[in-house]
């Protein structure tokens, strides 16, 4: 069923809308969406390899842009609109703790929370909940999400092939440590 799966994501990958897709996918993670758009930017950067480094600087503007939302929702639809998101994921409870260090540390904070599987979403709506500044939040996403996105870019582009045959080789491995990183950030948010 994975496989069936797999198969399906690369043909997708391959289609003349999935630059779309991509770009729709990273936009709406950043600021409402639960799904990242690492497993489709892994999956069509393989698919294409001469296209790969257009995918991650697309992937990575996407982010930034729908990040921008999720500040805005922090910064003036907080009430209306973010405590809904939160309260969707239940990210209430660990909300209030990334404020604090959003307050304290504000460029290294949102950085490095914007590298690992926390939930985006979460980052860029506590950034406009905390009034961070707007310049220092731009960088710091810009930062977070291209070394992110590209990384994943540049190891497609540069290796191809053998990640690709590695990735299918031990795709339920694979799967399994990516999902594990999904609930470990869901976790690690849930009791910060």
């Amino acid at each position: 069923m994975l496989r069936k799966l797999y198969d399906w994501v690369m043909r997708q990958a391959q289609r003349p809308d999935a630059l779309w897709i991509l770009c729709v996918v990273s936009f709406a993670e950043s600021s409402f969406f639960p799904i990242p758009p690492d497993p489709f930017l892994l999956l069509m950067a393989l698919s294409s390899r001469s296209r790969a480094l257009i995918y991650g600087v697309l992937c990575t503007l996407s982010s930034v842009v729908g990040g921008i939302l999720g500040y805005y929702i922090g910064y003036a639809l907080f009430e209306a609109i973010g405590m809904k998101i939160l309260t969707t994921y239940q990210y209430v409870d660990a909300f209030q703790t990334l404020i604090q260090h959003f307050q304290e540390w504000a460029f290294w904070a949102i950085t490095l929370k914007g590298l690992t599987p926390i939930p985006y979403k979460i980052v860029t709506i506590a950034s406009g909940v905390a009034h961070v500044d707007f310049l220092t939040f731009m960088m710091a996403s810009i930062l977070a999400r291209g070394m992110r996105f590209m990384t994943i870019s540049i190891l497609c582009w540069y290796f191809g092939d053998p990640v690709r045959l590695f990735i299918e080789k031990y795709l339920g491995l694979l799967f399994v440590a990516i999902l594990a990183l999904l609930i470990g950030g869901f976790v690690v948010l849930k009791y910060l």
